[in-house]
Parts: structure tokens; C-alpha cells; sequence
């Protein structure tokens, strides 16, 4: 079984977005084998299409720039990056902190009319680990992971950064989930 542990940047505003949708524009994922190791890492800029241009309030939050978005390939490639990457014809499962990621991608394909069907196995570790600690109110990540005496490596607001802390808390209790 592979676990992939990802996260998503998307296309942002203050207020509602133009045209109404925000799209990804940033993966990034831990592959977790049987063995409570890290196998790999996946690490893409996407290229929106409906509105190419990020707003300053993405740049600030994300600190992903135009340019960033602009070197790089539109969701239907990276997507299909991604799954190659993931192995989606062996055993996997997608683990994410929280529900939003996978409603993200599901949006994403569904915009570029591409299958969701290996979107369905997916676990989101936000309220699995508030019932695992019995906390009263599930945690942001970067409170999970300073609860769990980690310091939050990286940028914040930034996919792989946000995939590798989300994974230490994974690895950490391994044995622990009901994947």
C-alpha cells in the first residue's frame, strides 16, 4: 500500500474569485510505503487557466509568484504526472489534512473533464487525529504539529511544505489510523 500524504495551494482572492472557481496551482506530496518510510516526494507548479493571473493576496499567502505558475504545465498534465507518480494501479490511498484538498482536485478534474474515480480512496487525517488525541476541536496543522513537539519545517500556505509536516504526523502514528 502506498499512502500519499498531499496537500494543495489553490487560486485565491479576497472575496469570491472571478468567474467563481479557484483552481490548483500547487501539488505536493509524500509517498509512505507498508513500512512507515518515505519513498518520494512530488513537487509541482500548475498553471491555472481560467484566471492566469494570481491575485497579490495568493502571492502573499502562498508566496507562489506569477512566474512560478506561468514556467509551468496546466492541471491535465501535472495531474496525470501526479497519478503516474502515485502508482494508481496498485494499492494506495490519499491522505489529507482536512476534506478540502480532495473537493480541490475533484473541482479540477471535473473542470478539465477528466476522471475522479481514483479520488475515492481518501483519508482525511484532520478529525482522525483530533479522535486519536481526544481533543475537544480538530487543530489547524501547524498546532498538530507543534502539539506533537515537531517544528513546522518549511512555508506554510505552501503544498510540500504543508504535505511534509501533515507527514509527520502520519508517520508518527503509523500503527495508529484506520487507512
Amino acid at each position: 500500500m502506498n499512502y500519499i500524504i498531499f496537500d494543495l495551494e489553490a487560486s485565491c482572492w479576497l472575496g469570491r474569485p472571478p468567474h467563481g472557481i479557484n483552481e490548483v496551482i500547487e501539488i505536493g506530496a509524500v509517498k509512505v510505503n507498508d513500512y512507515n518510510e518515505v519513498e518520494s516526494i512530488f513537487s509541482k507548479f500548475i498553471k491555472p487557466t481560467v484566471n492566469p493571473i494570481l491575485s497579490d493576496f495568493c502571492t502573499r499567502l502562498t508566496s507562489i509568484t506569477q512566474t512560478d505558475v506561468d514556467r509551468s504545465k496546466t492541471f491535465p498534465f501535472i495531474i496525470q504526472e501526479f497519478m503516474d507518480w502515485i502508482g494508481i494501479d496498485e494499492d494506495f490511498v490519499l491522505i489529507s489534512w482536512g476534506k478540502y484538498d480532495k473537493q480541490q482536485l475533484i473541482q479540477d478534474c471535473e473542470l478539465h473533464k477528466l476522471e475522479t474515480d481514483w479520488l475515492e480512496h481518501h483519508f482525511n487525517l484532520k478529525p482522525a487525529y483530533r479522535a486519536l488525541k481526544d481533543l475537544k476541536d480538530e487543530p489547524g496543522l501547524k498546532k498538530a504539529v507543534k502539539l506533537e513537539g515537531f517544528e513546522f519545517t518549511g512555508i506554510h500556505h505552501r503544498a510540500i511544505s504543508d504535505a511534509e509536516n501533515t507527514a509527520k504526523i502520519f508517520i508518527k502514528y503509523f500503527k495508529e489510523w484506520s487507512v
